[in-house]
């Protein structure tokens, strides 16, 4: 467990679409630095919590706080909340008719309100980082898709956000891409941003993950370092669900 204080508390967080139950009594607490993973088998909810987390999907009662604030219901507090949760998509969610370098200035000019110079600046390094400089004036669609997450990545991280949220940012990616993406991450990791990532990628998880939690039917069946998960699964459902990743 890391030492920073909680940053992102999920307290008995309920969500039905209609009679539907996606999530019940989920409590989560992650700490900054943390890196948490939410693994489980398909309509488990693990992308319906990733996505409560910055208000994409609303709750139906519960409680969650980022940095001890209560997620705002909408309109202004809920955008500057947001500008501290960076999100990054299974779909990339580029603006297609924006260059590279736009798409990452955009939020910090128009949310944090940066002067262009200085935001394309900081978008350059970033870029750099994340391996794309060099694709910086050309338009999403002329990317590889892995590119392209990397570019999403970067313009994530272009806001300063306290954490990360990754929903399954590499299912869409042909397999040669996945890696190149990953890599992204670990590092992000290594440096300590906080991140909780949804994802199918037991490698990352053993890798850069601090804690795993696993989730089947709406619920957290059971919380682990990758280790102890990986090892030794408590639960019924995590054994089943790791018997057959590994047959696989």
């Amino acid at each position: 467990m890391t030492s920073g204080s909680a940053l992102v508390v999920v307290e008995n967080v309920q969500k039905h679409y209609g009679e539907f139950q996606a999530l019940t009594d989920i409590d989560l607490t992650v700490n900054e630095g943390e890196v948490v993973v939410v693994i489980g088998p398909s309509g488990s909810g693990k992308s319906t919590l990733c996505r409560t987390i910055n208000r994409l999907e609303t709750i139906t009662s519960g409680s969650i706080r980022i940095d001890g604030k209560e997620l705002p219901a909408e309109g202004k507090a809920l955008a500057t909340l947001r500008a501290d949760v960076g999100m990054v998509f299974q779909s990339f969610n580029l603006f297609a008719h924006l260059t590279i370098l736009e798409n990452v200035t955009l939020g910090p000019i128009k949310v944090r309100g940066l002067k262009k110079a200085a935001a394309e600046k900081e978008a350059m390094e970033l870029l750099e980082r994340v391996g794309v400089a060099k694709q910086a004036s050309k338009l999403p669609a002329q990317l590889s898709g892995g590119q392209q997450q990397r570019v999403a990545i970067a313009r994530a991280l272009a806001m300063h956000p306290k954490v990360m949220l990754f929903d399954e940012p590499t299912s869409a990616l042909d397999p040669e891409m996945i890696n190149e993406v990953l890599d992204v991450m670990v590092e992000l990791a290594e440096q300590g941003m906080t991140m909780i990532v949804v994802t199918h990628e037991m490698g990352f998880a053993r890798k850069a993950a601090h804690r795993v939690v696993f989730m089947a039917d709406g619920h957290i069946v059971e919380e682990a370092t990758p280790e102890e998960f990986f090892t030794h699964p408590k639960s019924d459902r995590a054994k089943d669900f790791l018997s057959k990743l590994l047959t696989h």
